[in-house]
């Protein structure tokens, strides 16, 4: 099975490891994960070039760039793509661009593609050459500027920016290329992109079943229509992506980019803006894949949570999940939920949307949960979420963007001081133009994080992904600093999650050592 990993054979990366994280002390803590981790040394190198750099926005951008980070466990992978490269796979595929619709778009017999600047649709490589058109059209595929003249709120803008680029996402493969790299590039271990392979075939397949509302009975009927026939075409789709990637990276060559020693998984989106049947098609098939095809690790629900359908269908998709998760127990589900705030909707709408995620449906993490406090009875819902080690997958340019909620308006810190995991993640870092260096800068300038936290932040977002195999920071027998007992080595050999986590763990050795030499 081909895979976007890190090579280093186990033995020699426990060895590294453990010669070298004496700058971990070796006493257990409370991590951010809710799980028993090393504590952070406060008298580390990095701990202390932190502390100098925190309050100079160039020069701790710089340190949080070179900083080893743990996994992006909530990135849409369309939407991670900039602008630019959307407008060059444009040119490359022969497209327009629709000035009046402000979007990509095929050409067709009787709308060809214009060769001049001033047509209705001129050519992809018109609008790159031409020093008006180009920031028009980088303006209309993300939210790089507010576009005050458009009518659009920033929320409009953010989701609107999805179908203008859509004509322009055919090759995954580049897709993959340059937001796994610009991953690498950042120090990041692991990411979890929110992808859709055939969901289109098993969507057709929900239009052509006639809707009885029987889940059960809707779930055998879709099943026995061909959802697993789809199996087959959706691991070649895949390892077509990754040998695209691969090739565009080098990986395996001399010349190999940093993005080849990302490890890579796919969580299969929903639409929640689709009719019941399809809908609930495309969650089944995506959960028999995920039984089926390793590299595919769960599924999530997808598009504005406002729209109307989203909110009128919000409880039917969670018993939709709930029977999906019955017949495959072993499905991990991540859920867009609470991304609301007063006045996007009714307060009634803000009531039990994080509530339902977690105890009808059975999600093991949520995104964005903005709309936390809320919720009826918040504190409750906080206990739960802190017993059951749901993680909050938190967004916080995404969440200034689309519902502007941010700093002290923002649950991050409530989430936290509940003793619920939290993560940092971009949602849509091509979108919003950023990258998930800026994320954490955020927490830093916003929300104080130390060092320490932001290590533990790490730790976290690596033990609640949907990586296979125990966690290093739950299993017995290995201890950071110290030397590796037969149970740990056994657990490095047989639990890729507890693999990455070591190789995290040797990352930040080795850059706390750069801080002490002074590269940083």
């Amino acid at each position: 099975m081909t895979r976007v990993i890190s090579t280093l054979a186990v033995p020699a990366l426990a060895a590294l490891l453990l010669a070298g994280c004496a700058t971990m002390a070796p006493g257990p803590t409370t991590g951010a994960g809710g799980d028993a981790q090393p504590a952070v040394a406060a008298d580390s190198a990095a701990a202390r070039r932190f502390e100098a750099v925190r309050n100079s926005p160039p020069e701790l951008r710089a340190f949080l760039y070179r900083m080893p980070k743990g996994a992006d466990l909530h990135s849409h992978l369309t939407g991670a793509v900039y602008a630019e490269t959307y407008l060059r796979l444009a040119q490359a595929a022969n497209l327009c661009f629709d000035r009046a619709a402000k979007a990509l778009v095929a050409p067709t017999p009787d709308k060809p593609c214009g060769t001049t600047k001033d047509s209705p649709r001129p050519a992809a490589g018109v609008v790159i050459a031409d020093s008006v058109l180009y920031p028009v059209a980088l303006d209309a595929l993300s939210t790089r500027d507010a576009l005050p003249i458009s009518g659009y709120s920033l929320h409009d803008q953010f989701f609107a920016t999805f179908g203008r680029f859509s004509a322009a996402t055919g090759s995954t493969g580049d897709l993959l290329a340059e937001v796994v790299d610009r991953a690498g590039r950042q120090g990041e271990q692991h990411v979890e992109l929110m992808v859709s392979f055939q969901t289109w075939a098993a969507a057709n397949i929900g239009k052509a079943t006639p809707w009885t509302g029987d889940l059960p009975q809707m779930a055998d009927r879709l099943t026995a229509a061909g959802l697993p026939a789809l199996i087959p075409q959706a691991k070649k789709d895949i390892d077509a992506a990754e040998a695209r990637m691969r090739a565009l990276l080098g990986c395996g060559t001399s010349a190999a980019k940093p993005g080849c020693g990302v490890s890579v998984r796919y969580i299969q989106q929903v639409s929640r803006t689709q009719a019941p049947s399809p809908a609930f098609a495309v969650t089944l098939f995506n959960a028999m894949l995920a039984a089926q095809e390793p590299r595919v690790v769960g599924l999530n629900f997808v598009a504005p949570e406002d729209n109307p359908v989203a909110l009128a269908d919000y409880d039917l998709h969670m018993r939709m999940i709930a029977e999906t998760r019955r017949r495959f127990p072993d499905a991990n589900v991540a859920l867009h939920a609470g991304e609301l705030t007063l006045g996007l909707v009714p307060p009634e709408e803000l009531r039990n949307h994080i509530r339902k995620a977690v105890e009808v449906a059975g999600a093991k993490r949520i995104g964005h949960g903005v709309d936390l406090m809320f919720e009826d009875d918040p504190q409750g819902l906080l206990r739960l979420m802190a017993a059951r080690k749901v993680a909050v997958e938190i967004n916080l340019t995404s969440n200034d963007v689309i519902l502007g909620v941010a700093g002290k308006n923002h649950p991050f810190p409530i989430y936290r001081a509940a003793g619920v995991p939290t993560v940092i993640s971009t949602d849509d870092e091509g979108v919003s133009r950023i990258d998930l260096t800026n994320e954490l800068e955020r927490g830093v300038t916003e929300f104080g994080l130390g060092y320490g936290d932001l290590v533990r932040l790490a730790r976290a977002s690596l033990e609640h992904s949907f990586l296979p195999g125990d966690s290093l920071w739950t299993a017995n027998g290995c201890v950071v600093g110290e030397s590796a007992s037969a149970a740990c080595q056994t657990l490095l050999d047989r639990s890729e999650k507890a693999r990455l986590q070591w190789k995290l763990e040797d990352a930040f050795r080795r850059f706390d050592r750069e801080v002490a030499d002074g590269k940083l």
